[in-house]
């Protein structure tokens, strides 16, 4: 009977094979690989191209090798380094010619290509990969050596190190070293964002194997990840009005666009020839108010002869504060409702005004994420069209209640505190107030949450420096990477369970050389086979 398989049996392997040319191709793609790259490109090639190329079975035959861990290792790297870097190139082109088609261009200096800083991040992306695996593998083999009987005479004359290096979580450690091949990518934004997403995510997976081990088992009902919240939208807010250069922009002007009571706008009636303060000008100005222990409001209607009643720092909020309402007491109250004297009376409009805008914006937003899931939708319509109207109702109130009660607690603080009592640090505690809204969120939240508590850290450190309160360590982002590295690891041999995400978790098996495979789910089967 003739053979059914697409190729013939492979010819024998030639005698002789440029060794240069064959480490080329070893290390550039593989066997499966150039077979799918046969199948649907070069049999549709050219008739030169096609008798030149050698078929499957003998490609197969010339890069076979007893261990191909190394070569495959290479291989991923490069693949790697590629996609990122066409990634890369391609969200420039994005940015450059669609987001900002009609604006101005802007200017870019020409800049090499080695030093470019999409060619060192993929560089920088595939050497710890590289690295990650050559590293797990070289310990791993190590432990498994000095485990050996062979190995006893060494491990008797060096406890220590082979303690150190026998453990279990050795490779996981040696492993992370690759971590400091984030230092090839050039020392800005992009690297201590990487860095403080790495340590908090592995932090949290820490969080999760305690908890999976019994620590928290008396824990109340109450406690969550929501709490992080409160403290990082307090430290935000207080950044955001003295130190603004260290606050994340996106996420205040997402804040003052949907400030719609507290921030007066230019009114369309106002003379073009005169100025009006701008929303800097207004924060800048609340931070001056604190600075001077909140000085009180002395309306200009009620007093019109005195030449000026604005302190001397304050004076480019005259076209807001001017025609306030008399009764206003605090001129922090003149500048954020001037014309209405009752600040609960305000708060309660901004609820009014705020909510649908923010109901809108997250209705569209779940519903984008919601795509995937349209088979549930077609199923069981009511249930899930049910669960996504809670989730937008708590996501709306949890945000607006956040801005308006940050924005509030000035008013709130003013009627119950001396103005000379923490003049300036009724920020944080308001933006602490604010973020107790989180509460309503504390079942479903916890991503917004760990990226409030990303930017803090980040708004934080750089605050630090800026005042002096700690010095900056010279690559010390990349420090913090292979720490959070090296936890993140650890948490993954100990607890794969603790890694929440397949996701995550079958992204920590590529980087560790064990393919796209889930620990987890491989465990849990274990277990109901054991069982």
């Amino acid at each position: 009977m003739a053979s059914t398989d697409a190729y013939p049996s492979p010819p024998p392997i030639p005698t002789k094979v440029d060794p240069v040319l064959l480490n080329a191709l070893r290390y550039t793609i593989s066997a499966k690989e150039y077979k799918t790259l046969h199948q649907y490109l070069i049999t549709h090639s050219p008739p030169p191209i096609r008798m030149r190329a050698p078929q499957p079975p003998r490609y197969d035959a010339i890069v076979r090798s007893k261990d191909d861990y190394n070569a495959a290792t290479v291989r991923a790297s490069l693949r790697v380094f590629a996609a990122t870097l066409a990634g890369l190139k391609a969200w420039d082109f994005f940015t450059t010619y669609i987001l900002e088609r009609g604006r101005t261009p802007r200017t870019k200096s020409k800049t090499p290509v080695l030093r470019s800083p999409n060619f060192r991040l993929s560089l920088s992306l595939s050497i710890i990969l590289l690295l990650h695996r050559l590293f797990h593998r070289f310990f791993t083999r190590l432990r498994s050596n000095l485990l050996t009987k062979d190995a006893a005479p060494f491990r008797r004359r060096n406890p220590r190190i082979s303690r150190t290096l026998t453990s279990r979580i050795a490779p996981a450690l040696g492993a992370s070293l690759a971590g400091f091949a984030l230092g090839v990518y050039p020392g800005d934004q992009l690297r201590i964002t990487i860095a403080i997403y790495v340590v908090t995510r592995a932090a949290e997976f820490a969080y999760n194997a305690l908890e999976d081990d019994g620590r928290f088992k008396n824990k109340p009902w109450w406690w969550g990840s929501w709490m992080v919240m409160p403290l990082a939208t307090g430290q935000l807010l207080h950044a955001f009005v003295f130190d603004r250069d260290c606050f994340p922009k996106e996420y205040g002007d997402f804040i003052l666009d949907h400030t719609p009571n507290y921030i007066q706008k230019r009114p369309a009636t106002y003379p073009t020839n005169l100025p009006w303060p701008t929303t800097t000008d207004i924060v800048d100005s609340l931070a001056e108010m604190s600075k001077l222990n909140w000085p009180p409001f002395v309306s200009p209607i009620l007093f019109p002869d005195m030449s000026t009643t604005l302190p001397s720092t304050l004076l480019s909020i005259a076209p807001i504060t001017s025609p306030a309402h008399p009764s206003i007491h605090s001129l922090s109250c003149a500048l954020l409702h001037p014309s209405d004297p009752s600040c609960l009376r305000t708060y309660i409009t901004y609820y009014l005004n705020a909510f649908p805008a923010l109901a809108k914006f997250f209705a569209l937003i779940f519903s984008v994420f919601a795509l995937p899931q349209y088979k549930k939708f077609l199923s069981t319509p009511f249930s899930a069209l049910n669960n996504l109207a809670k989730r937008v109702l708590r996501m709306t109130m949890f945000v607006s209640g956040a801005i308006g009660t940050s924005w509030g607690s000035i008013c709130l603080f003013q009627y119950l505190l001396p103005r000379t009592f923490l003049p300036t640090q009724r920020w944080f505690w308001g933006g602490f107030l604010g973020g107790l809204w989180s509460f309503l969120e504390r079942k479903s939240g916890r991503g917004n949450f760990m990226a409030s508590a990303r930017l803090s850290i980040d708004s934080l450190w750089k605050v630090g420096v800026k005042r002096g309160w700690w010095k900056g360590v010279r690559n010390g982002d990349v420090w913090v990477f292979v720490l959070g590295l090296m936890l993140l690891n650890t948490v993954y041999e100990v607890d794969p369970k603790a890694v929440s995400g397949g996701l995550v978790r079958k992204g920590l098996g590529v980087l560790r050389g064990e393919g796209w495979v889930d620990r987890a789910e491989g465990e849990s089967k274990a277990g109901k086979l054991d069982e």
